[in-house]
């Protein structure tokens, strides 16, 4: 291993992990550091330039903690969520398609029952969710756990409020069960677009590169039952201007959906509003969970 050069660099390194006892751990630093060697012949790396991105994947740590992942927003805007994602997830074209699964879920959200208002005070017009979780020959998905959470008209999520002394650590977050008959009901706000945190790292890449920041206004939604697979998603409002550019590239055809705005009255829960209020109807299928032999 003397007189390493730039051309039998690679093999060297390969060749040091001929001794790794995990074949799959093997497989993927040893493809890892082929590919990594690979760029860096490509572009002509400089240590100029190599100092420059350790010391931007360093902020990006620095920032990330138990309420901001900045690595998660990296992985979002270069499009590497979205990849693993979409090859990780394929499934019958009846089935409802997943999507990205973002830096804001909490694990722990309140419980509420079906009807329940989980906006919880977060600022936004009043909405009504309505739907049916089935599987993919039709039948009702009964007793399934829905996780859903969306950002304010703010667009902050709680976890980024958690120093408003007026903010409620839970607020447009909860979970809930589809009845029997696998059908769901809650009130919340409306979805808004919304810019990431882009007061790091990855915002000034973002700037650096001629990218904005902005999402399209959706819905995330979380959806388990035994037998299934757990579906990870999110539900985006027709007619959104960043549906065509949302900076993490997660936005699917399938999971457009309508918005429909309402003058003031009387609301599905009899409940009389003075303000425009939104209705939002969506139904997901879940794929049958496959059964290893």
């Amino acid at each position: 291993m003397r007189d390493i050069n730039e051309y039998s660099i690679t093999e060297a390194v390969v060749s040091s992990m001929t001794r790794c006892a995990d074949a799959r751990l093997q497989t993927i630093l040893t493809s890892l550091v082929q590919h990594l060697h690979a760029f860096a012949r490509d572009v002509r790396l400089t240590e100029d330039e190599w100092s420059k991105a350790i010391a931007f994947l360093t902020q990006v740590g620095d920032i990330t903690d138990e309420r901001r992942q900045e690595f998660i927003l990296l992985s979002d805007t270069l499009g590497l969520s979205t990849l693993v994602m979409s090859q990780s997830t394929g499934k019958p074209a009846s089935c409802t398609e997943s999507t990205v699964f973002g830096p804001f879920f909490v694990d722990g959200a309140p419980i509420y029952h079906n009807g329940d208002d989980i906006s919880n005070g977060a600022r936004g017009a009043p909405c009504y969710v309505k739907g049916q979780v089935r599987g993919a020959d039709g039948e009702a998905v009964g007793n399934a756990w829905i996780d859903v959470w969306q950002s304010d008209e703010d667009g902050f999520y709680d976890v980024q409020r958690l120093d408003d002394s007026h903010a409620s650590s839970h607020r447009a977050r909860g979970r809930l069960r589809t009845d029997a008959e696998g059908f769901f009901n809650f009130r919340t706000i409306l979805a808004e677009a919304y810019p990431i945190p882009h007061d790091g790292p990855v915002g000034r890449m973002l700037a650096a590169t001629g990218r904005h920041p902005w999402r399209p206004a959706h819905l995330h939604f979380r959806i388990e039952a035994p037998g299934f697979e757990t579906l990870i998603t999110q539900v985006f409002r027709e007619g959104d201007r960043y549906l065509d550019s949302d900076v993490v590239f997660g936005v699917r055809s399938t999971l457009v959906a309508d918005w429909i705005r309402h003058d003031p009255g009387i609301a599905p829960d009899g409940r009389r509003i003075e303000v425009p209020w939104y209705t939002l109807d969506y139904d997901f299928i879940l794929n049958r969970a496959q059964i290893l032999a």
